[in-house]
C-alpha cells in the first residue's frame, strides 16, 4: 500500500534500486523529469540543423566566460596600483593562469563572432517576425550588453593598451546629448581614470552586466519555447526531437569552436598584458579589440565637431534600423528591405575594418608605436619577475633605462641627434632636422673609428652638421691621414685606446684581450707633441679642451651631458646643446636613464620564474 504525504501526493514505491529509489524521490520532490523532457524533446520542425547551433553554442561560451571570469577575479585586485601586478601574477606566476586568462580572452573575441552569426540566422530566417518580435528584440539587447561585457574588461589590467582605448570609448560617451558627460561622469567615477574607474569597470563587468545577461538569457530562452523554433523553409525533411539529434549538433559545434579558440590560447600563451598604464604619456599604439576597429576607422571621416556623427548618431541609427526589422518586416518587401540592410552593413562593417587595419599596416609611426609597446611590454614582465614595489608597476618603468632612455632621447635630443637614424623610439627623422651626431654606439670602436676618420668625420653621421666641421679636429684629421701600414696601426691603436676610456660593458673582454695595443694608443695620446695630448687634456699632459681623460665613460657622459659648456668640454666653443642639467631641463636621474641606454647597460632583472 502506497503512503501519502500529509498533502495527499503519494511517497514512491519502495521497490527497485537505490538509484531509482533516490531518482523517484527527487522528482517526487522537484518534478525534474517534466522539466528536462520539456527541454530536451522538443520538436524541431523539419529535422535538425546545423544553421540552429548558434544560439546553444552562445549559451555555452557564456557559461565558460561565467566561470573563468569567477577564477579570474579570485586573484584580481581593482587597484591602479595593484590592478597590473594581480594580472602579471595570473599570467606570469599562478599556476595554468595562462590558461585561463587565454580562455576568457579569446573566448570572448569568439562570441562576438558567434553573435553575428545567430544574428544573421535570425534575419534570414525572418525568426524576428510576429509572434517573435519581443525575442528579438531580446537578442539585440544581449548583443549589446555583451559588446559592454568587453569593452569593460578591457580597462581591468590597467595596461596601456586597455586604459588609453577605455579613455577614448569613455570620451564618446561624452559626447551623448543632454546626458553624455554626466554618464561618463559616473562610469569613470569622477573626472580622472583610477581607483573608482577600476572598480565601478569591476562592477559592471564581473556583477552588474552579467546579471543582466542571465535575466535576458532567461527572457529570451523562455519566449524561444514558447514560439518554438522559426524553420527554414521549405522543410527538407521530418520533425526530429531537439535530443539527441539537434543536441548532437550544438555539440559538435562547441566543441569545434573551443578547439579554435584552444589553439589561440596555446599559440599566444595566454592573453596579452601590455606595459602598466601610464596616464601622464601619450600612448600612440592604442587601438580598440578587432571587432571595434570598424567603429575607429568610421570616425576618422567625420574631424572636429563632425565626430558626433560617427560616434553617436550613426550608430543610432543602425541600431535604432535593427530594432525596427519586426515592423519593417510587416511591409511586402519589409523582409527584402532587411535582408539588403544587414548586408550593407556587414559589408560596411568589413569594409572600414580592414580600412583600419590596412592604414596601420601601412603606418610607420604606427609600427614604431607597436614595435615600442611590444618591448615595454616585454620589459615590464621582466621586471616585474624582479618583483613589484608598493609604489606599482609604473615606478618600476618609470626607474628604467631601458624604457625610459628612448623616451628622454627622443623628447629632448632628437631635435639634433639621432639613435641609428631614428628618434630613439623607431620614428625615422627627416634628413634635413639632422644637425648633430648619429648616437648608436657612442663610445664603442666603431663608433670611435668612424668619428677619428677624415672621410666620416664630417658626414651627417658625425660633426657634418656643427660648426666643429670647419674645427682644428677635422683639419687635424685631413692633415694626418695614416701614409703607410705602420701609422695605420697606430691610429687604430688610438682608436681602442680612446674606446677603452668609455669603459663600456659590452666590450670589456675586447678590452682585456687588447690591453697592449690600447697601452700603445695610451702613450701615443699623451704625446704632447704629435698625438692627441698637442690639444687635449689627457690625464697628467695636456690643457685644452675636451678633456679625454675617461671620454665616453658614463661619469663623463653624464657631466658632459649636463653642461656641456663646462671648461672640461666644450666651453665656450659648445655648438647649440642645451645644458640639460644646470637649466634643469633634465633632472640628475633622467640624464643618468638617457646615458645607460646610450652605453646600452641598464638593470638585468633575475629570470622570470615559470608559472
Amino acid at each position: 500500500m502506497a503512503h501519502h504525504h500529509n498533502d495527499g501526493s503519494p511517497e514512491p514505491e519502495t521497490g527497485g534500486s537505490n538509484l531509482k529509489k533516490a531518482e523517484a524521490w527527487l522528482d517526487n520532490r522537484t518534478g525534474f523529469k517534466g522539466l528536462l523532457n520539456e527541454v530536451l524533446f522538443e520538436n524541431v520542425p523539419g529535422g535538425s540543423r546545423w544553421r540552429y547551433v548558434w544560439g546553444s553554442t552562445l549559451s555555452f561560451f557564456f557559461v565558460v566566460q561565467v566561470i573563468t571570469g569567477t577564477f579570474l577575479w579570485m586573484s584580481y585586485s581593482p587597484s591602479t596600483q595593484s590592478a597590473w601586478e594581480s594580472v602579471y601574477f595570473i599570467q606570469h606566476q599562478m599556476w595554468g593562469g595562462w590558461f585561463l586568462r587565454g580562455l576568457h580572452h579569446f573566448v570572448a573575441q569568439a562570441m562576438t563572432v558567434l553573435l553575428v552569426l545567430h544574428l544573421m540566422q535570425v534575419i534570414i530566417d525572418g525568426a524576428y517576425k510576429a509572434p517573435r518580435e519581443v525575442n528579438y528584440w531580446f537578442g539585440v539587447v544581449l548583443l549589446l550588453l555583451i559588446l559592454a561585457l568587453s569593452l569593460t574588461g578591457y580597462l581591468l589590467p590597467w595596461d596601456q593598451n586597455g586604459y588609453w582605448s577605455t579613455a577614448v570609448s569613455t570620451n564618446l560617451v561624452g559626447m551623448s546629448p543632454i546626458v553624455g558627460q554626466a554618464a561618463q561622469t559616473v562610469v569613470v567615477g569622477g573626472a580622472n581614470y583610477g581607483h573608482q574607474t577600476l572598480s565601478r569597470f569591476l562592477a559592471l563587468h564581473a556583477g552588474v552586466i552579467p546579471g543582466v545577461i542571465i535575466l535576458f538569457i532567461v527572457g529570451h530562452v523562455y519566449l524561444f519555447r514558447r514560439h518554438g523554433i522559426t524553420p527554414k523553409q521549405p522543410l527538407k525533411g521530418p520533425d526530429e526531437g531537439f535530443w539527441p539529434e539537434q543536441i548532437l549538433k550544438d555539440v559538435v559545434a562547441c566543441l569545434a569552436v573551443l578547439m579554435v579558440v584552444l589553439f589561440f590560447v596555446v599559440r599566444e600563451h595566454g592573453a596579452p598584458l601590455g606595459a602598466p598604464a601610464d596616464p601622464s604619456e601619450q600612448f600612440s599604439a592604442a587601438r580598440p579589440e578587432w571587432y571595434f576597429l570598424f567603429l575607429f576607422q568610421m570616425l576618422k571621416y567625420f574631424p572636429g565637431k563632425t565626430e558626433i556623427i560617427g560616434a553617436i548618431v550613426l550608430p543610432t541609427v543602425l541600431l535604432l534600423t535593427l530594432a525596427a526589422m519586426p515592423i519593417i518586416g510587416k511591409w511586402r518587401l519589409g523582409h527584402r528591405f532587411n535582408l539588403g540592410f544587414m548586408g550593407v552593413m556587414l559589408f560596411g562593417v568589413a569594409l572600414l575594418t580592414w580600412q583600419a587595419m590596412s592604414a596601420d599596416r601601412n603606418d610607420v609611426e604606427f609600427q614604431a608605436a607597436k614595435a615600442t609597446a611590444k618591448r615595454d611590454a616585454a620589459r615590464a614582465v621582466e621586471l616585474a619577475n624582479g618583483g613589484v614595489p608598493i609604489t606599482g608597476a609604473l615606478s618600476l618603468m618609470r626607474d628604467d633605462a631601458y624604457t625610459r632612455g628612448p623616451r628622454i632621447f627622443s623628447q629632448n635630443c632628437a631635435s639634433c641627434h639621432r639613435f641609428d637614424g631614428h628618434d630613439g623610439l623607431g620614428n625615422p627623422l627627416p634628413k634635413d632636422s639632422i644637425s648633430a651626431s648619429d648616437l648608436k654606439g657612442f663610445g664603442s670602436r666603431e663608433w670611435v673609428r668612424g668619428f677619428l676618420h677624415a672621410d666620416t668625420i664630417l658626414t651627417s653621421r658625425y660633426w657634418g652638421g656643427t660648426i666643429h666641421a670647419e674645427g682644428d679636429m677635422a683639419m687635424w684629421l685631413a692633415d694626418h691621414m695614416p701614409e703607410d701600414e705602420d701609422e695605420e696601426l697606430t691610429r687604430e691603436n688610438v682608436v681602442l685606446a680612446l674606446s677603452y676610456q668609455a669603459k663600456l660593458r659590452s666590450q670589456s673582454a675586447l678590452d682585456v684581450r687588447d690591453s697592449a695595443r690600447i697601452a700603445s694608443g695610451v702613450a701615443f695620446m699623451r704625446n704632447t707633441s704629435s698625438g692627441c695630448a698637442e690639444c687635449h687634456k689627457f690625464q697628467d699632459v695636456g690643457t685644452d679642451s675636451p678633456e679625454l681623460t675617461d671620454w665616453g665613460s658614463r661619469a663623463w657622459t653624464i657631466d658632459f651631458v649636463a653642461d656641456p659648456t663646462h671648461p672640461r668640454f666644450f666651453g665656450r666653443d659648445n655648438d647649440r646643446m642645451p645644458s640639460f642639467g644646470t637649466e634643469k631641463t633634465l633632472t640628475q636621474r633622467e640624464i643618468e636613464m638617457v646615458v645607460d641606454w646610450l652605453r646600452g647597460e641598464w638593470q638585468t632583472p633575475k629570470a622570470a620564474a615559470k608559472p
